[in-house]
């Protein structure tokens, strides 16, 4: 029985109190609050991390974007003062030949038929610039009327040309890509 009762005492003494008991509990709360407040802390400045460098890539985009509208802006501005230059680089070639064939005409050696062969030699090397740049000639001499492409001066009565019939051009037209940039001026039969 002796036995019995120092194993009982050492039992007891075992045992907290119900103040150590909450004591204990306090300080396992306290120390689970402070491991929250930790752990808190590390998500927070881990989202605050993670949210300046969302903000630092918003700002690059936003400046990587500006940066394209203003290239871009600059491109289109360029390619309207400069949309003619290759229009225009082709056209001097033959501004030059029309200058040289008007000094050779002004010279004493010069004849109507070498002064002719010139001017249609320019003629065409404009006619080729022209169809380069996708240009072409609206001629539609005994064609049917095209209200379209043609502008009618006038209708004249003929027997030998079909009704609605373009029987004269009195100027050609054009068309760029398709489209109709001046109709020809044509006379029409009856």
């Amino acid at each position: 029985m002796a036995e019995n009762k120092a194993t009982e005492n050492q039992q007891e003494e075992n045992i907290p109190t119900a103040e150590e008991a909450l004591e204990q509990a306090e300080e396992a709360l306290e120390q689970a609050e402070k491991a929250v407040q930790g752990d808190i802390e590390a998500l927070l400045e881990e989202a605050r991390k993670e949210a300046a460098t969302h903000k630092d890539m918003a700002l690059r985009l936003q400046a990587d974007m500006e940066n394209l509208r203003r290239r871009t802006r600059l491109d289109v501005e360029n390619a309207h003062k400069f949309a003619l230059e290759k229009f225009v680089d082709a056209l001097i070639p033959a501004m030059d030949s029309m200058e040289m064939g008007m000094e050779a005409a002004l010279k004493e050696e010069a004849s109507v038929e070498s002064i002719r062969e010139g001017v249609e030699i320019t003629f065409k090397q404009l006619l080729d610039i022209l169809q380069s740049f996708n240009v072409e000639r609206v001629d539609p001499l005994n064609e049917k009327f095209d209200p379209q492409l043609h502008e009618a001066m006038t209708m004249v009565p003929s027997p030998d040309h079909e009704s609605n019939t373009v029987m004269n051009v009195i100027q050609k037209g054009y068309t760029l890509n398709e489209r109709l940039v001046r109709p020809a001026r044509v006379i029409v039969a009856q």
